[in-house]
């Protein structure tokens, strides 16, 4: 599958629903081809990239679940579709906390098949913000089923739902 569900415009709202200051230092996580981080960029903030298999200009060749930084580099991390196919969520969820500053801000849409508020308090993040967005992810991978795209089918079978999390470091 290419991108995430809601494209630009999701990203560009987990972005504001964040409430970032100015020049915030912001890391994504799984940046893929590099839209969020080119959006960060326009928007003022101090943004890098990283994924294992990185597509984009500017986006760096990391293992984000062992990432190359030192503990409280970033005032935010953002992920989109990257934490659930890195096979470890709480292990990615674990290292966004690491990364973050006291107070950091998360900023995370993804497939979870557990409760993600468990995961996320488990991981010392205080939830802020919660929103389903099941429906838009279930369209958008019907249509990658449509579109044939094999790498669709690697998502393991049972409920799952797809969420917007906003969270901050405890």
């Amino acid at each position: 599958m290419k991108g995430h569900p809601g494209g630009i415009e999701h990203t560009r709202r987990m972005i504001s629903l964040a409430g970032l200051p100015a020049g915030a230092s912001v890391l994504d996580m799984g940046a893929g081809a590099g839209e969020a981080l080119a959006i960060l960029r326009e928007q003022g903030f101090d943004a890098r990239g990283i994924d294992l298999a990185p597509r984009g200009e500017g986006v760096e060749q990391v293992d984000f679940l062992h990432a190359p930084f030192p503990d409280g580099s970033f005032d935010a991390v953002l992920s989109q579709c990257a934490f659930f196919v890195s096979g470890d969520q709480p292990g990615a969820l674990r290292e966004a906390r690491r990364l973050l500053r006291p107070g950091g801000t998360l900023l995370l849409s993804d497939v979870f098949f557990e409760e993600p508020e468990a995961l996320l308090r488990a991981a010392g993040f205080a939830l802020e913000h919660k929103e389903d967005m099941t429906a838009e992810w279930k369209e958008y991978f019907l249509d990658a089923l449509w579109r044939s795209d094999e790498s669709c089918c690697e998502i393991p079978r049972g409920k799952c739902g797809y969420w917007l999390i906003t969270g901050k470091k405890v």
